[in-house]
């Protein structure tokens, strides 16, 4: 029996999709086994011509374990300013919130459209200096759970049970167990 080869490592600026195939899987396979779920999904909200069909731009990303991520913003220079952006962006999070979505994040480059983001109730979490010189990576975050749903109850305090049913139901009686 001969010993295993040391495994081949490339670089690629082309990879085949069987590669991202491949570790997709392998990354999902893991999570789950450790976590138990797996929920990531594809997200688009695509904007195209009306009379042509024709994809103008929209917006790209995913959502996997309670996250919306979205990848990529584009809407040409003849769409922007009327309102347009605004609404793919409510449109995602709002897909986002309907998987499940507790929060969602993006990032932007300083020359894009950080202000855009801002107007929109997302906030700022990091920056990271790019090229070309003056430029940086801008990340934001944004909330996408309501107050009233969708939040994780607080855990009990230490030494309490937490409240049941029939212990809130005695509580409005005026009894208690």
């Amino acid at each position: 029996m001969s010993a295993r080869r040391p495994p081949l490592v490339t670089v690629t600026d082309r990879p085949d999709p069987r590669v991202e195939a491949v570790i997709d899987a392998g990354l999902n396979r893991f999570n789950a086994e450790h976590i138990g779920i797996h929920d990531g999904r594809a997200l688009a909200v695509v904007v195209s011509d009306a009379d042509t069909g024709e994809v103008l731009g929209g917006i790209t990303g995913r959502t996997s374990l309670g996250v919306l991520f979205v990848d990529l913003v584009f809407l040409p220079e003849d769409l922007r300013g009327g309102g347009l952006g605004g609404r793919i962006l409510k449109l995602a999070e709002e897909e986002g919130r309907r998987r499940g979505c507790q929060a969602a994040m993006l990032y932007t480059l300083s020359f894009q459209a950080p202000g855009f983001y801002e107007r929109h109730g997302w906030r700022r979490f990091g920056e990271i200096p790019c090229g070309p010189p003056g430029t940086s990576r801008i990340f934001f975050t944004k909330a996408l759970a309501s107050p009233a749903r969708g939040r994780p109850s607080p855990a009990p305090r230490r030494g309490r049970r937490a409240p049941t049913a029939s212990r809130r139901a005695a509580r409005r009686r005026g009894s208690s167990r």
